[in-house]
């Protein structure tokens, strides 16, 4: 490899998953080669990594949860201190004001962790903050379901995308626990899962679980607002059985959108529009029951979880529609991040 790149892939430890897997990548093909995987934590179903590059987070995705941190370099990580209880079953985690902060599916809460200078976790959680309510769905939304959280673009805010609720929060942090800035509420049943901010740090995209759409919102970085504008399916027609919608992702340009959708099995190609998105077409997602879904430049790289593998595609630079280019085993892989 010439210029670094590694992928970092989380697996499902519990369903013969190998734990978090290292992959070289080349930087022209965008072809990943497996170098190593370390199966230390349960279930590293989510990946983040620090800005410098050089710290990998992994949530342990069991019902105690926990948040572990590795150093990079070379072929394998390593464990920088024992991984950090959180609790809830968390499915997502990020990086914000010096801290991880972790979506727990289980409890419908955001916890955050501090972190030392050198990137490592600093010690026991720091604060918790608890969602609360339902949707109309009890088979899914009788409480809340905090299923990602990430810093906006501005470093300013954490917005957690809370599935069981149908909302989407903003927050901030004071002495190391979350707190809630204001609840953008969206469409009853809908099952928020994950939400993309545009380049411009002006939009953002959340792609629902419980129904096959996205929904374009207008993000205001100065006073922490969410607006929902539109909302778009990204099927071209009814679900033929199951379609249960997981990952979205921006283009680099802020030209188009992509989602992965479960039991569908397909890739959303949707075009970016004034005050919305518009469906483009839909492409096989190369595997089964994508999980997760990730952008990097010309690529798009799929955690396809029950077909355990990863596919990679090469995305056309006019149409945004992306070509199959390959696949790799990855047994229960969950997600890709490119660092």
């Amino acid at each position: 490899m010439t210029d670094g790149r590694r992928a970092y892939i989380g697996t499902f430890t519990t369903a013969g998953g190998p734990g978090i897997v290292t992959a070289d990548v080349d930087p022209h093909s965008g072809a990943p080669t497996v170098l190593s995987s370390l199966d230390d934590v349960p279930d590293p179903s989510y990946l983040a990594l620090s800005p410098d590059g050089g710290t990998l987070y992994a949530v342990s995705e069991t019902s105690e949860g926990a948040v572990a941190a590795y150093r990079l370099g070379g072929d394998r990580p390593q464990q920088a201190g024992p991984a950090v209880r959180v609790g809830g079953g968390p499915t997502h985690l990020g990086l914000f004001a010096g801290h991880v902060l972790t979506a727990d599916y289980g409890s419908g809460s955001v916890t955050a962790v501090p972190l030392r200078p050198d990137g490592a976790l600093a010690g026991n959680a720091s604060g918790v903050l608890r969602h609360t309510g339902s949707g109309p769905r009890p088979d899914r939304q009788r409480e809340p379901h905090a299923h990602q959280v990430q810093s906006d673009p501005s470093g300013r805010w954490a917005v957690s995308v809370d599935l069981g609720t149908d909302s989407v929060r903003v927050c901030t942090l004071a002495d190391g626990s979350p707190v809630l800035h204001r609840e953008i509420a969206l469409a009853p049943g809908s099952g928020p899962r994950h939400l993309a901010f545009h380049p411009d740090g002006t939009r953002a995209y959340v792609v629902h679980e419980l129904s096959p759409t996205v929904t374009a919102c207008r993000w205001d970085a100065d006073g922490g607002a969410l607006t929902p504008l539109t909302a778009v399916g990204v099927l071209p027609g009814a679900p033929a059985g199951d379609a249960y919608p997981s990952g979205v992702a921006v283009s680099s340009d802020g030209r188009f959108v992509w989602t992965a959708t479960r039991g569908e099995d397909v890739l959303s190609v949707l075009a970016v529009e004034e005050e919305g998105l518009r469906l483009v077409t839909t492409v096989d997602c190369g595997g089964h029951w994508p999980r997760a879904l990730t952008a990097h430049g010309r690529h798009l790289y799929v955690a396809n979880e029950r077909s355990g593998d990863v596919t990679w595609f090469t995305v056309d630079p006019d149409t945004g529609v992306p070509q199959r280019a390959g696949s790799v085993e990855v047994p229960a892989a969950s997600c890709v991040i490119i660092g």
